[in-house]
């Protein structure tokens, strides 16, 4: 039996957690999700399982970002998720360690080949 890859997913809105978790689960990673900040602190402190982050930034403020350089201190991956084009998340992102920056509305196929790609390296 195989050892399903581990996704950290971070939204504030838990339909888009739901949905993303989901689709996650039908491409076959295990998925840990968090909607506050005290989750995500929590999920990361506790899994040194965790191959990748989707971390959506849209309803969370400024301490996000401490959040995200706790991942890269972690070597752990991830993408950030953008409600909208915009340069200042965009380089605060890149500051943080994201690997990329996706922006809504995410292209599910694009998505998966985009995770089996960091996952599979």
């Amino acid at each position: 039996m195989s050892i399903q890859p581990v996704i950290l997913t971070v939204s504030s809105n838990l339909r888009n957690l739901e949905l993303l978790k989901q689709f996650l689960g039908r491409e076959g990673y295990e998925v840990i999700t968090a909607s506050f900040l005290e989750e995500f602190d929590r999920a990361i402190s506790q899994s040194n399982q965790i191959k990748l982050g989707l971390i959506d930034v849209a309803g969370f403020d400024r301490r996000i970002w401490e959040w995200c350089k706790q991942l890269r201190n972690q070597q752990i991956s991830f993408l950030i998720i953008s409600p909208h084009q915009n340069t200042l998340i965009q380089r605060q992102s890149l500051a943080c360690g994201a690997i990329n920056i996706l922006v809504k509305p995410l292209v599910m196929k694009q998505l998966s080949a985009l995770i089996k790609s960091f996952i599979e390296d």
